[in-house]
């Protein structure tokens, strides 16, 4: 009976497949939701269509739930973005998308990964830790205070490396 219930109330798994142009609105939207400065979807079409650009997307049902995109230069790859929608937190699909992503990029013959996340994003700087990723640089004042209050200080920028090939 508890099985029975469980599988009734369960979320389906996630689906984690390449991202297409098809797929720029709903990046555009979910990027839109999760950073102060969201893309626009002529942006989000544009690097979909780049052949540098790597993506994923994550689909929960019918719902698009998450996405992760990179940028390549010859054998080096800077991840551009990766969010994942509130109703799909707290459940490892970030985590997800990024090993995928890795795998994927490692496939393509990259050897060095690189982003930047807010020094305050806690839960991103945990989950690329996790990842193997090491803070290599520091770029001060890069992101805006929230808001733009005055006397609130702006944050810095961690640059993080990951090695994977």
């Amino acid at each position: 009976m508890i099985g029975f219930l469980r599988r009734l109330f369960a979320r389906p798994a996630p689906v984690l497949t390449d991202a297409q142009p098809r797929d720029a609105s709903a990046i555009a939207a979910l990027h839109a939701a999760s950073f102060r400065r969201g893309w626009s979807e002529q942006e989000v079409e544009g690097l979909l269509i780049e052949r540098s650009v790597v993506a994923q997307r994550a689909l929960t049902g019918r719902s698009f739930a998450g996405f992760i995109m990179s940028r390549l230069a010859a054998d080096e790859a800077e991840i551009l973005s990766v969010a994942v929608a509130r109703s799909s937190q707290g459940r490892g699909l970030a985590r997800q998308l990024l090993n995928l992503h890795l795998r994927r990029l490692a496939g393509l013959g990259v050897r060095t990964v690189f982003l930047e996340v807010d020094e305050h994003n806690a839960p991103a700087i945990k989950l690329y830790g996790r990842a193997g990723f090491r803070e290599v640089s520091r770029r001060a004042n890069y992101y805006p205070a929230p808001g733009a209050k005055s006397g609130a200080k702006p944050a810095a920028a961690l640059v993080l490396r990951r090695d994977i090939g």
